[in-house]
């Protein structure tokens, strides 16, 4: 595992995060020299942009007076703010910063493309990298799926007593963009933990029904 702080912030990064980052760039497949330096510069561009998506809400949530650590896991990461409590409008703010940051890191780096020594270079194959994948992290994350950050901005606009609401909202759209992801590339993957998402969806509705149910 390794730790470190960066902007006052401190970072953990867990052993299957890099695993996960090597499994979504194809590892499997990286049988040479040339495949496995790709692959490489494929997870550091992967670590970048999701740091970077991390620290947008580490730092807008710090902005509103909140401590708060990072921690990189398996498919993605989260910024904790231990024992704080935010309103509904700085939750929204604190979650929507996260992807909004990353996606301008993505137009930033494709817009910086055209300047690598070209397309085959390591340079420019990491901008590539760190374009797409900044770009898809965070419109995979705006959908409105819980635990997404779409979901949660969802829960902060509708509020608790909407909350059925946001679970059949959740659950619909994991359905539907899992289906489409699936039928789009072929890849199990996304579509499978979208189908997670659904499914814990599912449950909490099914738990609130056994909760109000008369005995």
């Amino acid at each position: 595992m390794i730790r470190f702080t960066l902007l006052g912030i401190p970072v953990r990064i867990e052993p299957w995060f890099w695993l996960t980052m090597a499994i979504v760039g194809g590892g499997s497949s990286a049988n040479s020299t040339g495949a496995i330096l790709r692959l490489a510069v494929f997870v550091l561009a992967g670590f970048v942009s999701i740091l970077v998506h991390e620290l947008g809400h580490a730092l807008t949530g710090r902005a509103f007076g909140a401590g708060t650590a990072i921690t990189l896991q398996a498919f993605g990461g989260y910024a904790e703010f231990p024992g704080n409590h935010f309103t509904r409008a700085q939750h929204f703010l604190v979650t929507a910063a996260g992807p909004l940051v990353q996606i301008l890191l993505g137009v930033v780096a494709i817009l910086l493309m055209p300047g690598a020594a070209g397309m085959q270079s390591d340079a420019g194959y990491f901008l590539r990298c760190l374009g797409i994948i900044s770009i898809f992290w965070a419109v995979l994350n705006l959908l409105p799926v819980l635990p997404l950050d779409g979901g949660q901005m969802l829960n902060a606009l509708l509020g608790p007593s909407r909350i059925k609401l946001t679970l059949w909202v959740s659950i619909l759209t994991a359905i539907g963009a899992g289906g489409l992801m699936f039928l789009k590339t072929g890849s199990f993957l996304f579509p499978l933990f979208l189908a997670m998402f659904a499914y814990q969806s599912w449950k909490g509705l099914r738990g609130m029904d056994g909760a109000i149910r008369p005995a």
